[in-house]
């Protein structure tokens, strides 16, 4: 835990300077120490570094530490000098010059620094993966959904055309039916008129007919 905590302190150091910024001299130096992280800057257009990020990243530094004196320990070195007033230049040898007593060498630093970046691109690598699950699953499965959602409204928006096309068809054979039946009416209407005028006509001539024989038969005999 306290190999974290160094770590971190070494990369962390907002929280450490903060308190300095009223002196003018170290100021410059510390905002120096940002360095590492700018070269994602190109990648990084309209992100920001987040502290859950950069604790998941200086972990993996930590569980892969290399045993004895590497680029943590004189990243170590350097953090240590970052509050003296001296220039980047100086504050880098200064730092190699202690480096120098524990059998440091540039060539061994630059190569330690390199497995740490190795490390990072590693993790970099399994957040790709992890992004691009949770891609498939929360962005890929749902276009999908909306792909076959868009077939379905397809689909039925073509039942409603043909049930439209139906439904109109139906409307103009019931209006036809109603047409008919309209006609038939008139036609039967017609005919019961026609009937009844016969019936009537038949009749009364006959019921005429009756009664001229009741008045000229009937008295005669």
């Amino acid at each position: 835990m306290s190999m974290w905590k160094n770590i971190r302190s070494l990369f962390i150091i907002e929280e450490e300077t903060e308190p300095q910024e009223e002196k003018t001299p170290p100021k410059a130096p510390s905002r120096q120490e940002p360095a590492p992280s700018a070269g994602q800057e190109p990648e990084n257009a309209g992100g920001k570094v987040t502290e859950q990020f950069t604790e998941v990243l200086l972990r993996a530094m930590s569980e892969n530490n290399i045993e004895g004196f590497d680029y943590l320990e004189y990243k170590k070195s350097l953090s240590s000098l970052r509050k003296m007033p001296m220039d980047e230049p100086t504050r880098y040898q200064s730092a190699f010059a202690m480096a120098q007593t524990m059998g440091a060498q540039p060539q061994r630093l630059i190569q330690t620094a390199q497995h740490y970046v190795q490390v990072l691109e590693q993790e970099e690598q399994k957040f790709q993966a992890a992004l691009a699950n949770q891609k498939k699953l929360q962005v890929e499965s749902k276009e999908q959904e909306i792909r076959k959602l868009d077939e379905t409204v397809k689909s039925k928006a073509e039942k409603i055309r043909q049930l439209t096309q139906e439904i109109e068809s139906h409307q103009k054979a019931k209006a036809g039916l109603q047409q008919e039946i309209g006609d038939a009416v008139e036609k039967l209407e017609s005919t019961r008129r026609d009937f009844i005028a016969s019936y009537q006509s038949l009749v009364g001539q006959i019921r005429k007919d009756m009664e001229n024989m009741k008045q000229y038969l009937e008295n005669k005999e």
